[in-house]
């Protein structure tokens, strides 16, 4: 692990390496198996592994915080909802927050795979996630929130994204399954805001 965390701010997109043309498009099977028997101690990260290892799986546990930060709001919203429209908004926020749990998993499978430890300690969990915690004081205030918590997490995923490129395509096609629900997940927040505002609740 790291001693200082990765911020977004910090990546680059890695140059793509161009193609060299004399090169098999497999590694000779025999010279495969050979590699496969090495260092079996790093289970699924192999010499064929292009990603800074270390940085992604810091990446991954920002991540990891701000699923676990949206799961405690997504679920205060879900039983602080009131007024006429709260049984339907209560809803949608459970839903939500069992989504944001599963994602919360699947990184956490994740940052093992790479030989990594998941950090769930809840001792600086709100400073290590990208999205904050608001409470929100009524159900129009709470909807706001997390759609812009949405925002936060669809630009922090797309930065990883561009970040990891093909070093590290397991990885990314996670992010990109997650970003895609946090996009459902922000259109979702929008819809109920303009219905919310609309109605004065």
């Amino acid at each position: 692990m790291t001693s200082k965390s990765t911020t977004l701010s910090q990546l680059q997109p890695r140059p793509e390496s161009a193609p060299d043309a004399k090169l098999p498009f497999l590694t000779d099977v025999l010279e495969l198996r050979r590699r496969a028997r090495e260092h079996i101690e790093n289970g699924a990260v192999t010499a064929a592994y292009k990603g800074d290892r270390l940085v992604i799986i810091d990446l991954l546990n920002q991540a990891l915080a701000t699923e676990l930060v949206c799961v405690l709001r997504y679920k205060r919203h879900q039983f602080m909802a009131s007024g006429i429209n709260a049984e339907a908004v209560a809803k949608e926020f459970s839903q939500h927050a069992k989504e944001e749990q599963g994602h919360a998993d699947d990184i956490a499978a994740r940052i093992t795979q790479l030989d990594g430890e998941p950090n769930f300690d809840p001792e600086g969990l709100a400073m290590r996630s990208h999205a904050e915690y608001a409470p929100g004081t009524n159900l129009l205030d709470m909807i706001k929130e997390d759609l812009i918590a949405e925002r936060v997490a669809i630009q922090s995923y797309t930065e990883m994204i561009h970040y990891i490129g093909e070093d590290d395509p397991t990885t990314r096609r996670m992010l990109e399954r997650i970003l895609a629900v946090e996009e459902e997940h922000a259109e979702d927040m929008k819809t109920l805001h303009e219905t919310m505002s609309g109605s004065g609740e």
